[in-house]
């Protein structure tokens, strides 16, 4: 495992950011082991919604974690807002940085995670595969 420490800055979608991640680094698996930090605007899908919420104003990320793979990420997080109020739920596309979000990412090159079909769940779910390190061990 390899850490990341990332400092993203106003403005920034912070789905796409750490989407991103595993292009950058070559690695085909992550973990976004915590985030805090502040947004603007924050897309959360509730849990059994079908959409997401938007939530607009002045929002502190309390908690986020998640995983990364290249069919996208699974994250989750919980914000607060200027009145003290939580809400959390799924991270969807469109999670705007206010001041910062500082994150620490687990890189995983020794992994692959992609999403599949699962007939429990009914959803495309996380399987992790062993991947030979780039350096063949």
């Amino acid at each position: 495992m390899q850490t990341l420490p990332l400092r993203l800055a106003p403005g920034q979608d912070l789905r796409s950011v750490l989407e991103a991640v595993l292009i950058e680094h070559g690695v085909s698996a992550a973990f976004v082991l915590q985030g805090i930090g502040s947004l603007s605007l924050a897309q959360l899908r509730f849990a059994g919604a079908k959409q997401a919420t938007e939530l607009r104003g002045d929002l502190e990320i309390l908690t986020l974690a998640g995983s990364l793979s290249a069919d996208g990420a699974h994250l989750h997080m919980t914000v607060a807002d200027a009145q003290g109020c939580v809400l959390g739920g799924h991270v969807a596309p469109g999670c705007i940085v206010r001041t910062t979000a500082e994150l620490l990412v687990a890189l995983l090159p020794e992994h692959r995670f992609v999403r599949e079909p699962d007939a429990v769940s009914g959803f495309d779910e996380l399987v992790i595969t062993p991947q030979r390190r780039p350096d063949g061990i």
